[in-house]
């Protein structure tokens, strides 16, 4: 969500002028673009390869049929396009303080539960192997800490072109 409102924060000189609804922006159908093919394939990529861990090793992974994943990762990728449109408004009428509490709330119950969660973030294993005590490794030493760092490239280069068609967008309205 705080991704989509801080595209609705650059989107905010279209948002301004444009006569039009929302959904008839340039800007939403970017960020829905970004959300499709960059935001869900990153969210995908860990529930196909590392579900035991995208699952916190609160279920077998196995036991989760694929429509429960396709339907988070959907979610996912639309909670970026959700917060666009929750935010668009407030970038609409230069609403900062709103803006940055929309922003923020969602990264502090983020931060608080990656630091509950930290044990079972740090970890590469089966589920097996993490109730079981054995077989365990650090992310940093195994394939989901290496794919960590390539969705984490992905996710910045997507976000960086996402910001830089958002402002492409609101310079040729000024034009």
């Amino acid at each position: 969500m705080a991704l989509g409102v801080a595209f609705a924060w650059v989107a905010r000189a279209e948002l301004s002028r444009a006569d039009a609804r929302l959904l008839e922006t340039r800007g939403l159908r970017i960020v829905i673009g970004f959300a499709a093919l960059v935001f869900a394939p990153v969210v995908a990529y860990f529930a196909l390869f590392h579900g035991d861990w995208a699952y916190l090793y609160l279920v077998a992974w196995r036991r989760v049929p694929s429509a429960v994943d396709l339907a988070l990762v959907g979610a996912a990728a639309a909670s970026v396009v959700g917060g666009f449109a929750v935010a668009a408004p407030f970038a609409r009428a230069g609403k900062l303080p709103v803006l940055a509490g929309l922003f923020g709330s969602p990264l502090v119950i983020l931060f608080l539960l990656v630091l509950a969660l930290q044990k079972r973030l740090g970890t590469s294993a089966s589920f097996a192997q993490f109730h079981g005590g054995f077989g365990t490794e650090p992310i940093t030493q195994t394939e989901l800490g290496r794919g960590m760092l390539w969705m984490l490239a992905v996710l910045s280069l997507g976000i960086a072109w996402c910001v830089r068609l958002l402002r492409i967008v609101a310079r040729r309205d000024d034009g």
